[in-house]
């Protein structure tokens, strides 16, 4: 039997229509973290924070830092990690809060178990769903893995589709996709209200590390499909320029992850290595001002770094944040150890271009408020009945927003 939720939901006045934000994981967590707070301030919104409990302790970590009190709790971390188990304990625990608390919209962001989860049982309860980060795509249906099958499921679900880029937008319009806005990416507001602290490092090692003048090369990687050889070729990289590469240190940001963890015991032990636990966001976003390179597989971390300008090595071999390529700040260098090694070391080799005034591909800092004004005409423009409502339709060429988005991001 599903295990009900439990709801601390505030209690709001009855003008205020209400809108559920469906947390998941720590990169949701931060990205929605901003909408949470624009809505919080809106004169006819009321947000109602769910968290699934698919990353407990991270999104609660996240939200400790930005001030933010989840309503309810949805406690999935009861089935394990299995994808199936954790999406079917989604549907049915958030299904049954929805029955008994009906909000007025679903809030999703992204591409996880939890958004897909969440996203499925709005559609079937005939509420708006609201997609954040709407319209990135890969084009592998194996990478990255799930979250490629599901953002496009989410497409399908959504009535309102939030698109962080001009391209992302252009892309849904080639779909057929209609209600797409261009907001720019909200982790770009969280990172900029994070980067003007200067929070101690959890890991006191760090300071010594942020404090000297050699060069920093911060490494983090941890996608599902990367588990087993590609982490553990990555680590071999890692290894082998730690030995080669005198004046830099590598900090290796290992996520709690088992597996992540068993492919990263290998640099331990090693000179010029730091092996750490994931720091807090508003630190972990001064460790990533300060590094001269970042080597990544997440896909936050190629917007946050082109935020600050630095250039990021991406162990994959494809990304949906295409912007970054093309601007050059990112560049695509798999999983192959010789292909990472031969990156970083051109990378850092005298006279490579580290860094890049590239800052704006992904956003200005102003997407919550935009992503906020566009639920908010949704909810004042929708009419509500007991069928599922669709806002796209055949025969629709591009979304309405794709005229506009040139004046409307800094893409």
């Amino acid at each position: 039997m599903a295990k009900p939720a439990r709801s601390h939901q505030r209690s709001a006045p009855a003008a205020l229509r209400t809108v559920a934000v469906v947390v998941g994981t720590r990169p949701e967590a931060i990205k929605l973290a901003p909408v949470i707070a624009a809505l919080s301030g809106h004169p006819r919104l009321q947000p109602v924070v769910v968290v699934s409990g698919q990353h407990s302790s991270m999104v609660a970590q996240v939200f400790d830092i930005f001030g933010i009190r989840p309503d309810v709790d949805l406690h999935v971390d009861d089935v394990g990690s299995q994808l199936h188990s954790m999406v079917a304990a989604v549907i049915s625990r958030l299904g049954d809060y929805l029955a008994r608390h009906r909000p007025d919209a679903v809030l999703v962001q992204g591409d996880t178990t939890t958004a897909l989860g969440a996203a499925l049982v709005g559609f079937y309860a005939a509420l708006p769903v609201v997609h954040l980060e709407a319209g990135l795509r890969s084009d592998d249906r194996r990478a990255p893995f799930p979250e490629e099958v599901h953002r496009r499921a989410l497409t399908l679900m959504a009535d309102c589709h939030l698109a962080p880029t001009a391209t992302a937008a252009v892309r849904l319009g080639r779909e057929g996709v209609n209600e797409v806005y261009v907001t720019g990416n909200t982790v770009v507001d969280a990172l900029l209200a994070m980067r003007e602290r200067r929070t101690s490092y959890r890991d006191q090692r760090l300071e010594s590390v942020d404090a000297h003048h050699g060069r920093v090369v911060l490494v983090t990687a941890h996608r599902r499909e990367s588990w087993g050889a590609p982490l553990d070729r990555i680590a071999l990289a890692v290894a082998h320029l730690a030995g080669s590469a005198r004046d830099v240190t590598f900090v290796v940001s290992a996520h709690p992850n088992p597996i992540v963890r068993a492919s990263f015991s290998v640099l331990a032990e090693l000179p010029r290595v730091l092996v750490v636990a994931p720091e807090p966001y508003d630190s972990f976003v001064r460790l990533l001002a300060r590094a001269d390179l970042v080597v990544t597989d997440s896909g936050g971390i190629q917007e946050e770094a082109a935020t600050l300008g630095t250039r990021a090595l991406v162990t994959r071999t494809t990304t949906e944040r295409v912007e970054g390529i093309h601007a050059g700040i990112a560049q695509l260098v798999g999983t192959e150890v010789d292909a990472i090694v031969n990156a970083v070391e051109e990378a850092l080799a005298p006279g490579a271009r580290t860094a890049a005034d590239v800052t704006a591909i992904y956003g200005d800092g102003l997407a919550a408020t935009r992503a906020v004004d566009h639920i908010d005409r949704l909810l004042r423009s929708a009419r509500r009945t007991s069928m599922p409502q669709t806002s796209s339709a055949a025969g629709v060429s591009a979304p309405r927003c794709v005229e506009a988005a040139a004046s409307s991001v800094m893409a």
